[in-house]
């Protein structure tokens, strides 16, 4: 059996996050899909320079909102805090195939021999974001002589990325460090087909490769009785908010949610910082409505069927309206305006889903086979 190593925006965070852990869960059941025996995915317990200072149960240094009243929200939800990064770290222990060592840039290049492993797949999440993670990430990038000739993206994403006549420069010589890649959206497409001779192709996030009976098999009981609302907040929007708000009182509903805003118990509000990736699932599966600013919050909330209101945010603009245009719910564009559709075709937007996955799971298959000549 081939080792084939990923790599991608996971383990280390400056928040815990959903996403992340779901992207690269999905991502291996669809390379055992794909591959059956002939190949077992294994997570690489990798830590970018770039992230090592980062500490989930201290996250209001690194939040976007660095003012007095972000920093009381933290104090008051650190025991949510605490045992959410409990949970993850459980996830991550039990849920993968997982490198005996952690690897940073001191010690990657042992990486295939410590742990067996021939091939990489980096990806999937923003891990070509450049402004994101300060630069262009080794790892993230295929670029450590381990590496080199023998690594895939699988729908990298470049974010909201923003290059100059330098940094394009070294993104041409990064690119050739790939036998195929695989971008998430569309925007980088032609500059990337442009600058190399490989496979390059527009794929879907891996959480998008699975169905919801798939992610049936890890969500936890349902976690709330009554009908509710659930608000999952990547970062605060007091707009977003007060969406939620009317609709819970329009609906009749409870509001349960996931964030840092630990005063919105004074609202009522069933605050569940403290769910891990199993509750996350159950309480999106369950809910009568989600309103979320969430990349994944919207892809879950479409697998199970929900009615949605999404809104955009900072560094999540262009991602999110291409997801729009993927799913076939069309807008003028989205800024920080609400996109309610509480009436979805849902037979249509899955026969769209269907038909992207089919394409991508194919460029899958072609990148495995390229990792195991």
């Amino acid at each position: 059996m081939i080792r084939i190593g990923t790599i991608s925006y996971n383990i280390y965070c400056n928040f815990t996050n959903y996403g992340s852990a779901l992207q690269t869960w999905a991502l291996h059941q669809a390379i055992k899909k794909t591959a059956g025996d002939s190949i077992q995915p294994v997570l690489v317990d990798y830590c970018p320079d770039v992230l090592s200072d980062m500490d989930p149960l201290n996250p209001y240094k690194n939040m976007w909102d660095r003012d007095e009243e972000s920093m009381r929200m933290v104090q008051r939800s650190m025991v949510a805090i605490r045992e959410n990064y409990e949970k993850f770290n459980c996830f991550y222990r039990e849920r993968f195939a997982r490198t005996r060592k952690k690897y940073t840039s001191d010690n990657f290049n042992n990486v295939i021999e410590d742990e067996s492993i021939s091939g990489f797949v980096c990806g999937s999440d923003t891990i070509f974001c450049i402004d994101e993670f300060k630069g262009f990430d080794d790892g993230y990038y295929g670029n450590y002589p381990a590496m080199q000739g023998r690594t895939v993206a699988y729908a990298a994403s470049f974010g909201d990325a923003h290059f100059d006549e330098c940094s394009y420069a070294i993104l041409r010589e990064r690119l050739h460090n790939f036998l195929a890649i695989g971008l998430r959206e569309n925007r980088m497409l032609p500059y990337v087909r442009a600058h190399t001779s490989i496979p390059v192709e527009r794929t879907i996030d891996p959480t998008l490769l699975l169905t919801s009976e798939d992610y049936d098999a890890l969500v936890a009981p349902r976690q709330c009785c009554r009908p509710y609302l659930l608000l999952y907040a990547r970062r605060y929007d007091a707009k977003m908010e007060e969406h939620a708000d009317r609709i819970a009182r329009e609906m009749g509903l409870d509001i349960v949610e996931i964030s840092l805003r630990a005063s919105n118990t004074d609202k009522g509000h069933i605050m569940r910082y403290d769910a891990g990736v199993e509750e996350f699932l159950s309480l999106v599966k369950h809910a009568s409505f989600v309103v979320t600013n969430s990349y994944h919050g919207l892809i879950f909330a479409v697998l199970y069927r929900r009615a949605i209101a999404v809104f955009t945010r900072e560094q999540a603009d262009n991602k999110i309206t291409e997801l729009w245009d993927l799913l076939g719910l069309n807008t003028n564009g989205l800024t920080n305006e609400e996109r309610t559709y509480q009436e979805i075709d849902y037979d249509a937007v899955h026969a769209r889903i269907a038909q992207a996955r089919a394409a991508s799971a194919n460029f899958l298959k072609m990148e495995l086979a390229l990792l195991c000549i």
